[in-house]
């Protein structure tokens, strides 16, 4: 089983970096491991800390952050993400394992917003609504997280017109912030197995490096044909009824 967890681990980290549903690996796969729900999804946000520690780390040497604009969005999801993790880590299993069904479906469907959505330069004198949008994301990052790179990429790209490259460089910080103190809730209230989130962690510190590897490599490319295989996962995935 450890091995099972890095390997998933591992790819999980390549899909979250370069675009985003890694946690429906990695979420299914510790609860097949035996963990409730809860604590699966509270388990999954040890990896997923390491995970953007090192894609961030990576993306800085490489000269790509604007560390003052995405502290600036982070400290907007930190509310969100606190109440959201409390939420996340009270919430009934049964309960929670019909939003997640939904939550896949939901992210699936953000591949495939409108194209003026996702523009280069889009609604310029609606810049500033990046920010409740920010509080938002921090609020479902923090119940649940998975997909929440879509909306992360979807806003970031369509109300501040920035490429995928860097807009994959904000979200990794971005995440990272919000999720550190999501963490602490999830542990707070004993939702965590360390053994098995060290497990997939490790695994996804792995993922990080080649997915950051790749983004730099071959830019908006192979982002692009990573989202579009993740969401294609999430579709077979929901059409077999199942988590």
């Amino acid at each position: 089983m450890p091995l099972l967890l890095f390997g998933v681990g591992a790819l999980a980290g390549v899909v979250n970096v370069l675009a985003a549903g890694g946690s429906m690996l990695t979420v299914p796969l510790l609860i097949f491991a035996g963990l409730d729900p809860t604590v699966a999804n509270g388990t999954n946000r040890v990896a997923i800390v390491l995970q953007n520690l090192t894609a961030v780390g990576r993306f800085r040497h490489a000269g790509l952050t604007d560390t003052a604009l995405s502290m600036k969005l982070a400290l907007w999801t930190l509310p969100g993400g606190i109440l959201g993790a409390w939420y996340g880590a009270s919430i009934d299993d049964a309960a929670l394992r019909l939003v997640l069904a939904g939550v896949l479906l939901v992210t699936t469907l953000t591949l495939f917003l409108p194209q003026r959505l996702l523009a280069a330069g889009g609604w310029e004198r609606g810049r500033w609504l990046v920010y409740p949008a920010m509080l938002g994301i921090g609020f479902y990052g923090g119940f649940i997280q998975i997909g929440v790179g879509f909306l992360l990429l979807a806003a970031l790209r369509g109300l501040l017109g920035v490429d995928l490259v860097r807009a994959n460089a904000h979200k990794v910080f971005v995440v990272l912030v919000y999720m550190l103190p999501a963490l602490l809730v999830f542990w707070w209230l004993g939702k965590i197995d360390w053994r098995l989130g060290l497990a997939v962690g490790s695994g996804n510190i792995l993922g990080a490096w080649v997915a950051t590897h790749l983004a730099l490599k071959g830019g908006e490319r192979w982002i692009r044909g990573v989202v579009a295989v993740a969401a294609l996962a999430m579709a077979a995935k929901l059409s077999m009824g199942s988590l």
